[in-house]
């Protein structure tokens, strides 16, 4: 209750003195537990940060890799199969008749 300020009073004129002082102490642990836990979250945050800018620059490079290659598929003449084939000479070839039997 004399934390609260209740009863105050009934006190002799050292107690408020005494609970002030108390009162002084404990919200300076409390002040100085803050303190910790605010650098503590900002030291994980600047990690964080950092871990970002390291993600964020493989997937740029990523995506810069993958337009090249992209870039240079489309620089390709598009060409099939059969264009990509020798012409056909039949001076190079032996003909077979099938219809004819052997003999």
């Amino acid at each position: 209750r004399n934390l609260m300020g209740e009863s105050l009073g009934s006190m002799s004129p050292r107690d408020p003195k005494q609970l002030e002082g108390r009162l002084e102490k404990g919200i300076n642990k409390i002040r100085t537990k803050k303190n910790e836990l605010l650098f503590a979250e900002i030291e994980y945050m600047q990690k964080r940060e950092l871990e970002l800018q390291n993600d964020n620059m493989y997937l740029r490079n990523k995506i810069a890799e993958n337009e090249r290659a992209q870039q240079q598929m489309n620089m390709l003449p598009s060409t099939t199969e059969y264009e990509v084939m020798a012409p056909y000479d039949s001076r190079n070839f032996l003909q077979v008749n099938l219809m004819q039997s052997n003999q």
